[in-house]
């Protein structure tokens, strides 16, 4: 029997939040009378994590676990979690209770009775650090906006809620997790929505994110990008690189022979013709190398094989 909701939890040392946040969930899914399902992702705890969810799969029957041999991030532990997961609405959320069960009905109505392929939480008043986290963060959205074309103000909030269908027609792997509607919107599902949603002070613990993951994601979101236009069709990308920078070369060598006649000035003595020359060819070997390499790893046999140490409920 397939359940309405699927709720999907990766979770890396959040021994402390798992009780009260498992226990919401059962509160608001009874309240609502939601046939459903818990699947949560231990990403290579080495706390008491998964002792916690061994006890709570045998208190509650609905929950479902999935424990990595390692740690491997976020977007792994994602597609583990979309690959296992039955219910006609899935809906993910992060295990440190700064997301909020409460939202559940709302995201659920959202996508069965408005239509929504996806719908995003929006966390509008946030309490992190507003140097550290808050404002790096707006930027970050609001390039994301410039560059996907989606009107999203929190792309990488962990609180979504997703048509089956979705989370079963993308692949995410990497760190590919930040920009779920990107793939998304390229797998044909346009009617992306969004929420505004609660955040919660961090009750337990501390974050598991550093700076590192904003440079990250730029550079994440600048590969799904070319991959997404050009992954299927690469001459379309070469071909018109290469055409560009042949017909400049051309064009420049043409006013430097002219220049020459003219002036009787050997090209060697123009320290620009280097400058320009160098920077041209280590530019376009850096683009070209790191886009071809994005090709070999999305396309690599094994780029989405994970070693799970122990399952329960599957």
């Amino acid at each position: 029997m397939q359940p309405d909701i699927s709720i999907i939890i990766p979770l890396y040392n959040e021994e402390e939040s798992l009780p009260e946040l498992v226990a919401w969930i059962e509160r608001v899914c009874r309240e609502h009378k939601y046939a459903h399902e818990v699947i949560l992702i231990d990403d290579g705890s080495n706390d008491n994590s998964w002792d916690v969810i061994k006890q709570l799969a045998v208190q509650y029957p609905v929950v479902k676990a999935i424990k990595f041999q390692r740690n491997y991030g976020k977007s792994p532990a994602l597609y583990e979690g979309f690959k296992a997961a039955r219910g006609a609405v899935v809906i993910t959320m992060d295990a440190d209770l700064q997301d909020s069960p409460d939202e559940i009905p709302e995201l659920y109505r959202m996508i069965i009775q408005d239509g929504y392929d996806l719908v995003s939480g929006w966390k509008k008043v946030r309490y992190d650090n507003a140097v550290t986290k808050n404002l790096p963060s707006k930027l970050y959205n609001a390039v994301n906006r410039w560059l996907s074309g989606i009107k999203l103000h929190d792309m990488n909030c962990g609180l979504k809620a997703y048509k089956r269908k979705v989370i079963k027609s993308i692949e995410v792997y990497g760190e590919m997790h930040r920009f779920i509607p990107v793939l998304a919107k390229h797998a044909g599902f346009n009617k992306i929505g969004e929420k505004v949603v609660q955040h919660r002070p961090r009750k337990y613990g501390v974050s598991k994110f550093g700076w590192e993951r904003f440079i990250n994601g730029f550079l994440d979101l600048m590969s799904i990008q070319f991959v997404s236009r050009f992954g299927k069709k690469p001459m379309h990308l070469f071909g018109t690189l290469g055409s560009f920078m042949f017909l400049t070369g051309f064009v420049f060598v043409i006013w430097l022979i002219f220049d020459k006649l003219s002036n009787n000035i050997p090209l060697t003595n123009k320290p620009a013709f280097y400058i320009s020359l160098t920077t041209m060819v280590i530019g376009s070997m850096c683009f070209l190398t790191g886009f071809i390499a994005e090709l070999v790893v999305r396309n690599a046999a094994d780029r989405n094989v994970y070693l799970t140490e122990e399952k329960i409920g599957f």
